[in-house]
C-alpha cells in the first residue's frame, strides 16, 4: 500500500499483566482505504482497535494517528482526536431509552453546538444513508438486528469521521442484512473520503468491499495482501483461516497431557 497512511502502528507490543497479547505489530491504514483486520478469536483484533482510539496504550512501539502518537495526547487532545473517529460496537451499542433519532444526535450534540434545526437535518440525512429516515421514531427495541446495525452505523457517521472503525460489524446478521450492511461500509466510506478498518471474521462478505488484509495470529501479523493476494496465498495458516477448515497449524485441541495419560491408559513397563 503506497497511499499515505493516516494510522500507523510500528513495533507495538502490548501486555495484560505479564500475559502479551500484541507482539510487534507493524501496519498502515492508508486515506480513503477500507482494511479488515482477521483471525481467530483472542488473537489480539480488537485490542488494536483500542490501541488506536487511545482506550490502552502500548507496552511498547507507536500508535499514531494523522501523525499524532495517540499514548502522547493528553485528555483534552485525545478528546479532541475522539471527535474525528466514528466506532461501530460489535453489538451497536444504541441508547435502549432514546429514539432511533436521539441516538444518532447525540454525537451531535455531545460535540458540537450546532442550533437544533442543523442538527435535526444532520440526523435525518444521516439516516437518510442507511435507509432509515422513515423509522427515526422507533426505539431500538423495535428495530431487527439489521436495522440496528444500521442505525448504529449511521450514529458512527454523524460527525463526518475521518476514521471509522468496525468491531465484529457482521455478527449475528442474516445473509441479506450482511451484504447490506457491509455494501454501507463500502459506499459511506468512499463517500466521506474516511478509512475504514474492520475487525470481522467474516471472510466472504468482507473480501468483497475492502482494500487490504491484515491476518493476526497469536499477537502477531502473519499475513498481509489485497484480497486476491490473500485467496492465492500458499501459507498453511492462512489457508486455513480463509477455507474454515479444521485441519492445519491452529489445533483443535488446546494443548495439555496425552488422553493416555489423563485417563490412566499409558502403558505400564
Amino acid at each position: 500500500m503506497t497511499s499515505e497512511s493516516l494510522v500507523e502502528l510500528n513495533d507495538v507490543e502490548f501486555s495484560y499483566d505479564s500475559r502479551p497479547i500484541l507482539r510487534g505489530i507493524r501496519m498502515k491504514f492508508p486515506r480513503g482505504k477500507v482494511i479488515a483486520i482477521m483471525g481467530g478469536s483472542g488473537c489480539g483484533k480488537t485490542t488494536i482497535l483500542r490501541l488506536i482510539g487511545g482506550q490502552l496504550k502500548p507496552t511498547a512501539g507507536s500508535v499514531r494517528v494523522a501523525g499524532q502518537e495517540v499514548s502522547g495526547l493528553d485528555h483534552a487532545g485525545l478528546y479532541k482526536m475522539r471527535r474525528r473517529m466514528g466506532m461501530l460496537f460489535q453489538f451497536g451499542a444504541l441508547f435502549t431509552d432514546l429514539s432511533v433519532f436521539e441516538n444518532v444526535a447525540f454525537p451531535l450534540r455531545e460535540h458540537t453546538r450546532l442550533p437544533e434545526p442543523a442538527i435535526r437535518d444532520l440526523v435525518l440525512m444521516k439516516l437518510h444513508a442507511v435507509g432509515l429516515r422513515g423509522a427515526a421514531h422507533l426505539k431500538p427495541g423495535e428495530l431487527s438486528g439489521g436495522m440496528a446495525r444500521r442505525v448504529a452505523l449511521a450514529r458512527a457517521i454523524s460527525l463526518d469521521p475521518m476514521l471509522i472503525m468496525y468491531d465484529e460489524p457482521f455478527t449475528g446478521l442474516d445473509p441479506i442484512s450482511v451484504g447490506i450492511i457491509a455494501n454501507l461500509i463500502r459506499r459511506l466510506n468512499d463517500a466521506l473520503g474516511a478509512t475504514s478498518v474492520l475487525v470481522t471474521h467474516d471472510v466472504e462478505a468482507s473480501m468483497k468491499i475492502v482494500d487490504y488484509i491484515y491476518i493476526a495470529a497469536e499477537g502477531r501479523i502473519v499475513a498481509e495482501g489485497t484480497p486476491d493476494e490473500i485467496r492465492e496465498s500458499t501459507d498453511p495458516l492462512v489457508h486455513q483461516f480463509i477455507h474454515g477448515e479444521a485441519d492445519g497449524p491452529v489445533g483443535f485441541h488446546y494443548p495439555g497431557a496425552s488422553i493416555a495419560a489423563d485417563f490412566g491408559l499409558e502403558a505400564r513397563p
